[in-house]
């Protein structure tokens, strides 16, 4: 028998070695063996061999390496199997396939990359029936497979060999993997019991069809299978040129991706299928368990039908499938249920913060309303007060007191109405506004939701976002909520809002009208203590990797860091200091191995946090006629303010307001000192005493701005003392707006006024009548020591706060006074 062989040069190819006979030499079939041999078995990945095929093979196992150079040298047969997973390293019988041929080494090269490669013939195909052995390779026990072959003259064979390799040639020429000077290589194949098995072998057919060609015992039967093969696979090797010669241009990698997904929905739909009718059914399906109304499904099934004739590459199909989704993902009456134990909200707000009665008061309310009616309009709340009291994590307590889902919207800087009510679904790219984004995040129709910071929504020229929120903040419309790009009404009834802000100045009248507002004032210096306490030191400490036995902050050490490093109605900045302390902890800890401090005293608090920040006024006594002490709100608690009132001669009576006063503060001044003029002869003044002294009133710290009615009786009573020179009573201060006739009027931020009092040592405080409501709302306990004198008139102030005793080394005002 005269044979060649021939190795291509590209070995992935498809046809990586062709083999060529003399004549019609079909000796080759005709190989003499037992019917069953235990000789070795040779596993490939992902490769078939099949009878009369040369294949090459790349050795990368020890044991078939053994195995091959072993068969080599003593030319003895070997059984060439496929594996069913190529990953398996050690296959035995049962990752093999039983269907196989017998081979022989033909030769084994060396290849110039220190690989091996070896060139197998086969011959006939056999059984493996078991494996017998596993080392130093696998040998098994086979048995022969007979073969059914055609007639020598079979026409009809012939003709089924011809149109096999008539279609490999049009496979070929369309295809890009396959050198085309193979072509040439087919044709003149001339044995035509070789041909089959030969295409069968070379071919890129999967590994699973090669399996089921070699298991056929007739070869006819074996070559109508293969032209089914060999026409599926021309068809597509065709549809793929169409595509490529419909998009034949230079392409940069974006085109180059579209047409990637065209040739993929082309062969789909050539194959009968596509992903966009298997996605129209699943959203079908979806919505027949959703819980919307008869409206709402009417108006899904418009928009579904609108979508399945819609192209997938139409600009539009993807809007009017973020749309449907949207539809399908919002929670359409669903619902959490509300845990309406009364001691249990209570106990979980307690728990979670200390103080805000009035909050807890109200939330207690609607829970107890809610038990008893069993459904009930949401309320909308809206927390205001200075920054870091808690009015954010506030509204995580009431959810978890509710056993409600939560969800948080920022408006910080909001400007545009379609980050609330959305986009219509007309405009690409567009999407559903926040409020829809956030009940599709919950995947609840009644959370708590808040709506941080509602006082800094701004306005431009897209919009007004506050005025958009008045519908979503009224009970009456937000039953009905249109969001422009779901295009259908939503219910957000059930959901119970709380917005939060720092000033009410800036939020809209109609706004804060839907609005039941709750303020939440700063802390006191004894509520910050017992905050951190209980919950800023044990989450420093955790925080910090450290435990409640390793590190003891006492009561006034959390005190002086209140009093002398933070000034804030909140308690933000005292955590920071809390941290800051622990951290130093931490380092001395890791540093040294154990706690140079390890209880924090306040005499300890220079080493961690530096020399004192802030430092509160005190009392400063009454040695001075016209120093005055009055009380004033900021927006980190209560303080209390001197008022100076200095008398020098000079004509005409000027009157200089110096310390960085506002308007409405100059103008109490004024008030104060026309008061005076005109009633100068009740406090024992000579009106001349105006033409012929200068008056000169400041107010210290005078880089700190001042301003608001509430130091009017203040200055009036600090122009009067310094005009009579009567001493003002000790440990006395006082607070009230005064009018032209001498009226005291109600001021604001009594509580925290009070409270900056007590810490400054005062013992008595004078106020208006009116505002002895908002004493009666203080705890006994923050009153204790102080004595309260309510006024209505300026004259009452002055016969409380002057004394008879004039200052030493009084001024004699040239005698001018009666």
């Amino acid at each position: 028998m005269k044979k060649k062989y021939m190795m291509q040069e590209a070995t992935n190819n498809g046809f990586s070695l062709i083999a060529d006979f003399d004549g019609n030499d079909e000796s080759v079939f005709d190989i003499k063996l037992e019917s069953k041999e235990n000789i070795p078995v040779l596993p490939l990945r992902n490769m078939v061999l099949f009878p009369g095929v040369f294949l090459p093979i790349n050795i990368g196992r020890p044991s078939t390496l053994k195995l091959v150079r072993e068969a080599e040298k003593n030319n003895t047969n070997i059984a060439v199997v496929c594996q069913k997973d190529a990953q398996t390293e050690n296959p035995g019988f049962e990752d093999l396939h039983t269907v196989g041929v017998i081979g022989r080494i033909v030769k084994v090269l060396e290849m110039p990359d220190h690989t091996t490669t070896a060139i197998i013939q086969g011959f006939k195909r056999i059984e493996l029936k078991s494996i017998t052995e596993n080392h130093p390779f696998l040998r098994g026990e086979i048995e022969l497979r007979e073969e059914e072959k055609p007639e020598k003259n079979d026409k009809e064979f012939t003709a089924l060999v011809d149109s096999c390799k008539d279609l490999t040639v049009r496979f070929i020429k369309t295809s890009e993997m396959i050198n085309q000077e193979t072509i040439f290589a087919i044709r003149n194949l001339n044995v035509p019991l070789f041909v089959i098995d030969f295409l069968a072998t070379n071919l890129p057919l999967r590994k699973d069809e090669k399996i089921d060609l070699l298991q056929m015992d007739s070869l006819k039967d074996r070559g109508y299978r293969l032209l089914e093969i060999l026409n599926r696979e021309v068809q597509l090797a065709e549809i793929k040129a169409s595509i490529q010669m419909r998009t034949r241009e230079d392409i940069d990698q974006q085109q180059r991706e579209y047409f990637l997904q065209q040739q993929i929905k082309t062969i789909q739909n050539e194959l009968g299928g596509g992903s966009q009718e298997q996605e129209v059914e699943e959203m079908r399906l979806k919505s027949f368990k959703m819980k919307w109304g008869e409206e709402v499904q009417t108006v899904f099934d418009k928009e579904l039908a609108k979508l399945e004739r819609t192209h997938p590459q139409s600009p539009d199909y993807s809007v009017q499938l973020n749309y449907l989704q949207t539809m399908l993902n919002l929670p359409w009456n669903v619902y959490t249920t509300d845990n309406l134990n009364l001691k249990n909200a209570e106990k979980t707000l307690d728990k979670d913060h200390y103080g805000l009665e009035k909050v807890k008061e109200r939330i207690l309310e609607h829970l107890s309303v809610l038990k008893l009616k069993g459904d009930m309009k949401s309320p909308i709340i809206c927390l205001y007060g200075p920054p870091g009291v808690g009015k954010t994590s506030l509204g995580r307590s009431i959810a978890a007191a509710l056993k409600r889902k939560y969800v948080r919207m920022s408006l910080g800087g909001v400007h545009d109405e379609a980050e609330i009510r959305g986009h219509r679904k007309t405009y690409i790219g567009a999407m559903p506004g926040r409020i829809i984004k956030s009940m599709i995040k919950v995947g609840s129709s009644n959370p708590v939701f808040i709506l941080d910071e509602i006082d800094k929504v701004s306005s431009d020229r897209q919009g007004d976002p506050s005025s958009a929120l008045l519908e979503v903040l009224d009970p009456e419309q937000n039953t009905s909520f249109h969001d422009n790009f779901l295009d259908v009404d939503y219910d957000l009834s059930k959901v119970m809002f709380i917005a939060t802000a720092n000033n009410l100045n800036t939020i809209p009248a109609p706004l804060l009208d839907r609005m039941e507002l709750i303020e939440v004032s700063g802390y006191i210096t004894e509520e910050k203590v017992e905050i951190a306490r209980k919950h800023l030191l044990p989450k420093a400490l955790e925080a910090n990797g450290l435990s409640k036995n390793d590190i003891k902050i006492s009561k006034p050490t959390l005190e002086a860091i209140i009093e002398s490093y933070t000034r804030e109605s909140g308690v933000r900045e005292l955590e920071k200091k809390i941290n800051k302390i622990l951290r130093k902890s931490a380092r001395q800890l890791a540093t040294d191995g154990y706690f140079r401090c390890p209880e924090i005293k306040p005499a300890d608090l220079y080493d961690f946090l530096g020399a004192p920040e802030y430092s509160r006024d005190k009392y400063q006594g009454n040695e001075y006629a016209g120093v005055v002490t009055g009380l004033a709100w900021t927006a980190v608690g209560g303080e209390i303010l001197f008022v100076e009132t200095s008398l020098s001669k000079g004509k005409g009576g000027k009157l200089t307001l110096t310390g960085n006063l506002g308007d409405v503060m100059k103008e109490s001044a004024m008030l104060a000192l026309e008061y005076i003029k005109a009633h100068a002869s009740q406090l024992s003044i000579n009106e001349e005493v105006f033409d012929n002294w200068n008056i000169h009133v400041h107010v210290p710290e005078g880089a700190i701005p001042k301003d608001g009615p509430s130091a009017g009786i203040t200055m009036a009573t600090s122009l009067a003392s310094a005009l009579t020179q009567r001493k003002v009573k000790p440990n006395i201060a006082m607070t009230g707006e005064i009018t032209l006739r001498g009226k005291v009027l109600p001021v604001g931020g009594i509580k925290e006024k009070i409270l900056a009092a007590k810490r400054a040592g005062i013992k008595e405080i004078i106020l208006c009548s009116d505002n002895k409501k908002h004493i009666d709302e203080i705890q006994d306990i923050y009153l204790k020591g102080l004595t309260f004198h309510y006024v209505n008139d300026i004259k009452e102030v002055f016969n409380l706060a002057l004394t008879d005793e004039k200052v030493k080394d009084a001024i004699e005002l040239n005698k001018l006074t009666l």
